[in-house]
């Protein structure tokens, strides 16, 4: 008989381990290995049971055991020891309390955090970026407030059918029984956070508070008896459902998600914060709420309002295809927006894709966020450039160069992601990395030894989970314990190993190692330079494509001559993760390129000493030199993907071959890989100070955090004149706009000038009722090609001459001729405000008439 209700009891600690709660109930312990030894230290046995899970082992540990450590004076030292410790990292000044400027705080919101395995509310990338992002932020001292959803299901469960079909299983979630408390009143009644939708109902939700070191992350649940059966659903799933449920579920986290800070700061003194930033666009409506706020508590206008919130908020894509993003019927939206039509329609303008070749009945929440923010960046250096020709629509008139979406590229929590062992060397061998986070070129400098034999450890590490989990696996599916006997044989801890693990849509391509079997065959049986890989990933439960790849590749590493050498290993969480970027000697990616945001397995297993191997896609086409690895060549532009396949497959293999093997099983008398250490070696001195979290969150506070913190301070100074100035100013120019004209262009110089010279230009413009101070005229030049496009053109702002006849002005402006070749320049007239962040903020551009037979796109 299954119980029709579950729940958690927790066990009464004696008075002399109370402090275990407190560590308990702060998720540093995640990546704290002297906190982790501590909870190891009160039951091994069940400490390894329950999987590394804190909050399981107290629960589960045996009375007498807690008595017995209750006196145990040896425990109890180590234990003050530790809680000292912790409360010394929370409170102590740390690297961002020695700057001035940044903001007092900053709300992060995400649709899903990856933590920990314990706290199972990730599905990938995304995910496990934003739980990285929270850890460092906490370790830097940076004051982040996160938002998101708690869903009772969490992600699904990976298992495999006798056939090697993905099957899901959603295992519930008790929130007593996870690190979390619940945010309380100060009468202790819970805080409760409600939405008012159609017809009078209301979503109400609870919300929990998980404590990622310095950083509280508050989840809303809307599993509360207030709620019908269809709202306590809600959060059932993370991405689960689809049309009302999903939208509901965006509400609730941007909607509520505001609501539930403003309760959390109200509460606990905490301060407001000043820069909001949404990561990826399911949190949008975070702006619309925060919008609705002024409007109602300091009567600013709309537009007022928008132009507030866009000044605090920063967006950040992880989308490099239009089919990631989540778009609602316009109609379905706007159903769940009270007030006037007009009201409504503003705020269906917000993700309307009003523009070439959008689909004008659809509602894009990432275009709500582009316009929403100010600040808009992508993950990575490509991803940037992806992201300005996909948006590039939202800013027409400019070329995709100005689009302005920027780019910081993900990093990594090193004390997550990278292995104990490792850190201890480097610890013992370049201290200075772990102190100050310099000293990384020192590493080429230290001897191999060591480094090759930590490798060794972690791979054989990474074998024995792997046969944990196939065993596992194959029982789930029937097997018995006869037809597994040969998993105690598979895979070999001294044999070269590549590690394959990812989501599972068909562009990161699973089964393109697989495209022709018999060359993989003969990889992985060579006898002088064996070759195993390790393969884990997760097709979206309505991905019946992805489910397909994933049953191929089963099946293939299921044939009896490769399987002790080509293993998949299912259900891929952050603790299959671990093993396998810190126990692999490659990390292989081979995503159809430019469709990998970033991609961050990769830069895990370059810390713990692993060479990459891949497409140049994400990161890696930004990072790698040719020394650091192997970059797969990428058959861009052809049209036919089985072609393509088929020639970046080949080349996969080749590098494998010819490269990899080779330089891996290469040995000296001492059996090291002298020329593959050199290539680790020479990895983690040059990317290791890159691919850090650490760098990416500094470039977030000061390139993105930093100043919209004093756009935001601008704005709402001296009752939001800022904001009431700038709106105004917008609206003004808008209307003006269709009237502003280039009227005449005119430039003197030599007919055949020589570099250096400087060419002469003077231009008439019609201001259609503005003035000069409103806008920037500008000539734009450089390199032409053969159809007198410009190339990498540079700008230069012309300058105000005379009034000319009838109200035009005249302006002026002299051209450095700084390079030989053809030559062209052009010239255009833009919005210019102090308050804007950039010529293309408000994508309005005024251009000269085109010349016959050319376009204003061949003239920018």
């Amino acid at each position: 008989m299954k119980a029709i209700r579950r729940f958690t009891v927790r066990t009464v600690l004696p008075e002399p381990l109370r402090q275990l709660e407190e560590l308990v109930l702060n998720l540093r312990w995640s990546w704290h290995h002297e906190t982790l030894d501590l909870f190891r230290a009160v039951d091994p046995a069940l400490w390894k049971a329950v999987h590394h899970d804190p909050v399981r082992l107290l629960g589960e540990v045996a009375s007498d055991r807690l008595a017995r450590l209750a006196k145990d004076r040896r425990f109890l030292r180590r234990l003050r020891d530790t809680a000292d410790d912790l409360h010394e990292y929370l409170t102590a000044p740390r690297w961002y309390q020695s700057r001035a400027g940044g903001p007092s705080a900053i709300a992060y919101f995400s649709p899903e955090y990856g933590i920990t395995a314990a706290l199972p509310q990730y599905s990938g990338g995304l995910g496990i970026l934003a739980g990285d992002h929270l850890k460092t932020a906490s370790d830097l001292g940076v004051p982040i407030i996160a938002v998101g959803l708690l869903y009772r299901h969490g992600y699904f469960s990976q298992s495999l059918s006798p056939d090697g079909w993905q099957l899901e299983r959603y295992p519930p979630i008790d929130p007593n029984g996870l690190p979390l408390v619940l945010l309380r009143e100060r009468d202790g009644s819970p805080v409760r956070v409600v939405l008012d939708l159609p017809k009078g109902r209301g979503l109400h939700a609870q919300v929990w508070i998980a404590q990622v070191g310095r950083v509280p992350q508050l989840l809303l649940d809307s599993d509360v008896e207030e709620n019908d059966q269809s709202a306590r659903d809600v959060t059932d799933r993370l991405y689960g459902g689809g049309g009302d449920h999903r939208l509901l579920q965006e509400m609730l986290l941007g909607i509520g998600g505001v609501r539930a800070i403003r309760a959390y700061c109200r509460i606990t003194g905490h301060p407001e914060p000043e820069v909001f930033h949404t990561n990826e666009g399911h949190a949008g409506f975070l702006g619309v709420e925060r919008i609705r706020e002024l409007v109602a508590e300091e009567g600013l206008t709309f537009d007022e309002a928008l132009e507030a919130t866009r000044a605090g908020t920063v967006f950040t894509t992880h989308t490099p295809v239009p089919a990631g993003i989540d778009r609602f019927p316009r109609d379905l939206v706007g159903r769940y927006f009270d007030g006037s039509a007009e009201k409504v329609e503003r705020i269906l303008a917000l993700g309307a894709e009003d523009y070439p070749g959008g689909d004008r009945t659809v509602f894009n929440m990432a275009v709500m966020g582009m316009r929403l923010a100010q600040r808009v960046n992508g993950v990575s250096e490509l991803h940037g450039r992806v992201s300005r020709e996909m948006f590039g629509g939202l800013w027409g008139g400019f070329d995709t160069a100005e689009v302005p979406v920027g780019s910081i590229t993900n990093g990594v929590h090193a004390g997550t992601w990278v292995a104990r062992e490792i850190l201890e060397l480097a610890a013992r061998e370049v201290p200075s990395i772990l102190e100050s986070g310099k000293g990384w070129e020192e590493v080429r400098a230290r001897p191999g030894t060591e480094l090759w034999r930590i490798r060794g450890v972690l791979r054989r590490r990474l074998v024995l989970e792997a046969r944990r989990r196939l065993r596992e696996s194959w029982r789930q599916r029937g097997a018995s314990e006869a037809e597994t006997s040969w998993i105690d044989h598979a895979l070999d801890p001294d044999v070269l190993t590549i590690g394959f693990a990812r989501r599972v849509p068909s562009y990161k391509r699973l089964t393109l190692m697989t495209s022709d079997p018999d060359r993989l065959r003969a990889i992985l049986l060579n006898e002088e330079r064996p070759v195993q890989i390790v393969i884990a990933g997760k097709a979206h439960p309505a991905d019946e494509g992805g489910k397909r790849l994933i049953q191929e590749i089963v099946r293939f590493t299921e044939s009896e001559d490769v399987r002790h050498r080509i293993v998949f290993l299912p259900d891929y969480d952050m603790a299959l993760g671990q093993f396998m970027v810190q126990g692999c000697d490659v990390w292989m990616n081979n995503p159809l390129r430019p469709l990998e945001a970033c991609g961050t397995s990769g830069m895990k297993a370059a810390l713990n000493g692993a060479l990459n191997l891949s497409i140049r896609d994400g990161w890696w086409d930004e990072w790698y030199d040719g020394q650091n690895g192997w970059a797969i060549p990428s058959a861009d532009g052809l049209a036919a993907p089985d072609r393509r396949d088929e020639l970046e497959a080949a080349a996969l293999y080749e590098l494998i071959e010819d490269h990899v093997s080779v330089t891996f099983y290469d040995r000296d008398a001492a059996g090291l890989p002298r020329r593959w250490l050199e290539m680790v070696k020479h990895t983690i001195a040059t990317l290791g100070p890159k691919v850090l979290a650490s760098r990416m969150m500094r470039d977030y506070v000061e390139d993105l955090y930093t100043p919209a913190a004093a756009s935001e301070r601008a704005m709402v100074a001296d009752q939001f004149a800022g904001a009431r100035e700038l709106a105004a100013w917008k609206r003004r120019v808008r209307k003006a706009w269709p009237d502003v004209a280039v009227e005449h262009i005119e430039s003197n110089g030599a007919e055949s000038p020589q570099v250096g010279a400087h060419l002469s230009v003077r231009v008439v413009v019609d201001l259609g009722g503005l003035t000069p101070n409103d806008v920037a005229v500008e000539a734009v030049y450089g390199r032409v090609d053969d159809s007198d496009a410009l190339i990498d053109p540079a700008y230069l702002q012309l300058e105000e001459d005379e009034p000319a006849e009838n109200g035009r002005v005249r302006y002026i402006g002299e051209l450095p001729l700084n390079r030989s070749g053809a030559f062209g320049y052009s010239v255009r007239v833009v919005p210019g405000h102090p308050m804007l962040t950039g010529r293309a903020d408000m994508g309005l551009v005024s251009l000269p008439p085109a010349p016959p037979g050319m376009t204003n796109g061949d003239l920018r």
